[in-house]
């Protein structure tokens, strides 16, 4: 997680962390905030063709409703960490390699 804040901050792409899990354990969601009013929330699933571990959507759109959909996540699941990032341009880094 400190890499992938890391890239963000060299390219000057802000990040927050808004929600700290578990430092062992803890699944990882990312809110892309396009401060537009819309927003895209990634987790790490599997991808059941391939069965690699891809970033994939959760939920998308209103940025209230993500924002709803990850306070429900929370709410299953308190180790969870939530990294928010804001782009304009929809930029979070999470096709790049090593964070696949």
């Amino acid at each position: 997680m400190s890499a992938y804040l890391t890239r963000l901050r060299l390219i000057e792409i802000p990040a927050f962390i808004v929600q700290r899990g578990d430092s062992t354990a803890g699944a990882v969601l990312v809110k892309l905030n396009t401060l537009d009013g819309k927003a895209c929330c990634y987790q790490r699933s599997f991808d059941l063709m391939t069965g690699d571990r891809k970033w994939m959507v959760l939920a998308e759109g209103d940025e209230a409703e993500v924002d709803l959909s990850v306070s429900k996540q929370c709410g299953f699941d308190p180790d969870l960490w939530v990294i928010e990032v804001e782009d304009k341009q929809g930029r979070h880094l999470l096709d790049e390699p090593g964070l696949e």
